[in-house]
């Protein structure tokens, strides 16, 4: 066997298996899979694990904007029954701080234990003004939550009525955005905490910086990556007892600080809010990509809020079958101690046109107003979120007020948040690195693929080319030149001269003459 034989033999060998390894690893998804279940045991909440650090404190910087809605016409709206005419004030912008405190593993490792504590500084760069000195008139809260609390009973309701008088407590007031934020000592409350025990304080936020909502037991993901950041039980409760049914007091997925890997679009993903006292539900909207990682954007569609028309599964959210609102609301005063408050999107966005309409300077946009996660799908971490819902008060006539004589139902809102995160450059760093590890291990077969590709191309030229040389062999004939006339022994050698002429360079010359015939 010749030296290109045995060449063209080891190629054709090499390039066989390389192609016969390769799709068989393809189709076998090996390397994937490996790679899949390493990650599946790195992200797990667990000590050592490779997010169990940044899942306790989360190094992204999480922004909170609040816009308050400021009444311009309050006595047209009172006295006459004019429709309200606010308009939007804000950010006053606070930089969160979050952290998992008393973190413990419970229930022999299977799942942990912590409090999320939320600390929120204001940042006046990052702020249209200071919220010590800037006014918002807006509903009086308290006042409105002592009426409903006592609107089964006109005595009791009259007597209340007197009391606000007395006190000067009207259904609007004007207060600095720090005081409805954090807190101030409401006149109406510090009488009746006189008569009964009651806080004398009030405040969208009061006593929500520094502190925690709870405690969260959550699921590690070891036995089933799925379960990855999912609560368990919240003040040690499995289910809420806010709502009228099982469906709505369900405690679903995580608190939207941890989210599974391996993403899908047709997924629903669930986060349970103890803001709104329930669970909602995402959906995939888009393919987005954030500091160039790829991510699902996932946001909450119609049916969230729905009536119960429209989704019959929100009934369960109808505090009495006389209080069920239409799509857009949520009434949540069976976890805000009675008081008439109604949650919604920015602007009553993905609401019914009826509320928008109701109130002058309401103008729900898409861009603006929208809550959704932006999720990386390989590893669920979040690159980028914003969670938008707004404060509203169910304003109505009330039998033993006479102050609401002349109001209709109205949806009043107060204000929204804006919390916003988008991951920071270290970490995002990171998540390229790890994406990076992933798809080349996962991708290694195509290479082993593409490289016996490129064997196979060499082969075929190698095998062409010897085909083409065994040709040539074949048709090469030797023959003698077509103007020969005369046989070998017609010519001779013989010198140029007599004297053979010497060249250093090129030897002797040598003349080719014509064979003499003897002479007679």
């Amino acid at each position: 066997m010749t030296r290109r034989s045995c060449t063209l033999y080891a190629v054709g060998v090499i390039c066989s298996t390389l192609l016969v390894v390769g799709i068989g690893l393809v189709v076998s998804q090996v390397f994937r899979t490996f790679m899949h279940n390493r990650l599946k045991k790195e992200i797990v909440l667990v000590e050592g694990s490779r997010v169990f650090e940044s899942w306790k404190s989360p190094p992204p910087p999480v922004y909170m904007e609040y816009f308050f809605f400021n009444m311009t016409n309050e006595n047209e709206f009172l006295v006459s029954g004019a429709k309200p005419v606010v308009k939007q004030i804000g950010p006053y912008t606070y930089r969160e701080y979050r952290s998992k405190d008393n973190v413990s593993m419970v229930e022999n490792g299977e799942k942990v234990s912590a409090y999320n504590t939320k600390t929120f500084v204001f940042l006046r760069e990052k702020s249209v003004g200071d919220p010590t000195v800037d006014n918002i008139t807006t509903v009086n809260i308290p006042a409105w939550a002592v009426m409903n609390e006592l609107k089964g009973s006109f005595w009791k309701a009259s007597m209340a009525s007197v009391m606000m008088n007395s006190v000067g407590s009207d259904l609007f007031t004007t207060r600095t955005v720090d005081e409805l934020l954090w807190g101030y000592e409401d006149p109406l409350l510090t009488r009746i905490a006189s008569l009964k025990s009651v806080e004398k304080v009030f405040g969208l936020m009061y006593k929500k910086n520094g502190t925690n909502n709870g405690e969260f037991v959550y699921h590690t993901g070891e036995q089933n990556y799925m379960d990855y950041g999912h609560v368990e039980t919240w003040k040690g409760q499995r289910q809420l007892d806010f709502w009228t049914s099982n469906q709505s007091n369900s405690i679903n997925g995580s608190d939207g600080s941890a989210f599974h890997p391996f993403l899908d679009k047709n997924e629903r993903i669930y986060i349970f809010s103890p803001d709104l006292c329930r669970s909602i539900h995402m959906e995939f909207e888009k393919d987005v990509e954030v500091k160039g990682i790829p991510a699902y954007r996932f946001t909450p569609p119609r049916s969230v809020l729905a009536s119960k028309e429209e989704n019959p599964a929100n009934e369960g959210f109808c505090v009495t079958p006389k209080e069920c609102l239409g799509t857009g609301l949520l009434k949540v005063s069976p976890c805000r101690k009675g008081a008439p408050v109604v949650a919604s999107f920015p602007h009553f966005y993905l609401g019914e046109e009826k509320y928008v309409a109701a109130i002058e300077g309401m103008s729900p946009k898409r861009e603006h107003h929208q809550t959704y996660l932006d999720l990386n799908p390989t590893t669920g971490v979040i690159v980028r979120a914003n969670k938008r819902a707004q404060i509203n008060i169910l304003l109505s006539r009330m039998s033993g007020f006479p102050k609401t004589r002349n109001l209709n139902e109205t949806i009043f809102p107060v204000m929204f948040i804006n919390e916003t995160v988008v991951i920071d450059d270290a970490s995002a760093a990171r998540v390229h690195k790890l994406l990076l590890i992933v798809t080349l291990v996962s991708n290694f077969p195509l290479l082993i693929v593409g490289l016996g590709a490129i064997m196979l191309a060499i082969f075929i030229i190698l095998l062409y080319r010897a085909h083409k040389q065994k040709n040539e062999v074949k048709r090469t004939v030797f023959t003698k030149p077509l103007y020969a006339t005369s046989n070998e022994e017609d010519t001779s050698y013989s010198a140029v001269s007599d004297k053979e002429k010497e060249d250093p360079q090129n030897g002797t010359y040598i003349g080719l003459t014509a064979k003499s015939e003897p002479q007679e």
